[in-house]
């Protein structure tokens, strides 16, 4: 890669980092070395598509959608009992995120800078973005702002110059959509690019970022008008502008963050690394860390119907926060490794992702602690 980066890269199972960290499987290896090819490659009907690598799961109304390796995309109609593979998918890169804005309407991030839409609950999909376009806008944006002078500006470039040159091998690992229109995405190397049209075009946030050394950025969340980043090397970003500018939270926390949920009218909740859990009361102005039992790296986190915010680590531990996010206790669930992602059905169960497919646990097991 050309841009330096001051600590190395944590390597871990959640396969939303990159395609070199995902390189032991055969399927993502192979992907790794024709990715031209796999961008213009649908994805192939497969009869084991249930137990392939899910690396994320969201709602389309009352549909479940989940999304993973080789461009697989799964449906339910059944609250997760049963899944089938989508009918048309234009890539075969790994998908490594979904979010859905209504019962029809949603988009899907992945390798090779791929943004996928899909206009009817995720059945087909069309490509909207690639990592060649995508650079190419990062790179005309940096040129802008090279021409009005300045040394970040200059290096701005030359990282974006070097976007160009890598071709689409940095994937997208978050998105997030506001309405119909508005939405974001964010990757690797501090990737970072808006749209206002519901993605049929694109523009560069990382001009507006103060993300030095182009730091990965795992997740996107918007909410009232806040725009939230979550990244390694303990880094969050807050928009209160739609994206227009954004300052840096100060964090105590020097580690990877793979995610930030709004808690209440000003609260923050981070995880990431080893188990770090961060709460703010005061909009990142403050921060206080959460101690949970052990520090098992965290994956992925929701908010439940009732308020409370669920946790998931990497050996597949659910935890469930108390009513006011203070604290969090194991739940007697039954152990998914792995877990990816995670959401909650019209039903209220819970829907998981991880290397064996997507899962379903019973609405009653989300309140149930285990014995200590």
């Amino acid at each position: 890669m050309r841009i330096s980066l001051p600590f190395p890269r944590p390597a871990r199972l959640v396969a939303v980092l990159s395609a070199a960290l995902l390189a032991g499987s055969p399927a993502l290896a192979a992907e790794s070395r024709a990715l031209p090819d796999l961008l213009t490659q649908p994805a192939q009907a497969n009869l084991r598509a249930t137990q392939s690598l899910q690396l994320a799961v969201g709602r389309a109304g009352s549909r479940l959608v989940s999304v993973g390796e080789r461009g697989l995309v799964l449906l339910s109609d059944d609250g997760g009992h049963s899944w089938r593979q989508a009918a048309s998918v234009p890539v075969s890169v790994a998908l490594t995120q979904v979010h859905f804005v209504s019962d029809k309407l949603g988009w899907a991030v992945g390798h090779s800078g791929v943004v996928l839409a899909s206009r009817d609950g995720g059945e087909t999909w069309m490509r909207q973005l690639d990592g060649r376009q995508a650079a190419k806008i990062v790179a005309d944006a940096a040129r802008e702002l090279a021409a009005a002078g300045g040394e970040a500006a200059a290096r701005h470039l030359r990282e974006a110059e070097g976007l160009v040159q890598d071709g689409p091998d940095k994937p997208l690992l978050g998105v997030f959509f506001a309405d119909a229109s508005h939405g974001w995405v964010v990757g690797a190397y501090g990737l970072a690019l808006a749209t206002a049209d519901g993605g049929k075009s694109w523009q560069s946030l990382m001009p507006r970022i103060p993300n030095a050394g182009g730091k990965h950025l795992y997740a996107v969340h918007h909410q009232a008008g806040s725009l939230l980043l979550a990244g390694e090397q303990g880094v969050l970003f807050r928009s209160t502008d739609g994206g227009a500018s954004f300052r840096k939270l100060a964090t105590p926390y020097a580690g990877t963050f793979f995610g930030a949920l709004p808690v209440g009218a000003n609260g923050l909740l981070a995880y990431g690394l080893r188990g770090n859990v961060w709460r703010s009361l005061d909009a990142g102005a403050s921060w206080s860390r959460i101690e949970l039992a052990q520090p098992v790296t965290l994956t992925a986190a929701l908010t439940l119907a009732d308020g409370a915010v669920l946790l998931a680590d990497e050996s597949g531990r659910l935890q469930r926060s108390d009513a006011g996010v203070t604290r969090f206790a194991p739940l007697a669930a039954p152990s998914r490794a792995g877990l990816t992602g995670m959401v909650q059905s019209a039903d209220g169960a819970l829907v998981v992702s991880g290397p064996r497919g997507p899962g379903r646990i019973e609405p009653a097991t989300l309140t149930a602690e285990a014995k200590q």
